[in-house]
């Protein structure tokens, strides 16, 4: 049972840092274009006329 004194502090610290991580990557800009790269993908840039 003394093992959760370290197993909750730890599992709370991982999942706060997600959640920075993941508020951090809406705050930049991340999924502001979500459909761009699958219209990337079709797109043929590289074709010659």
């Amino acid at each position: 049972m003394e093992v959760l004194i370290y197993l909750v502090p730890m599992a709370l610290l991982l999942g706060l840092s997600g959640l920075a991580a993941f508020l951090w990557s809406l705050k930049n800009g991340q999924y502001d274009d979500v459909d761009g790269a699958a219209i990337r993908v079709l797109r043929d840039d590289n074709l010659k006329p």
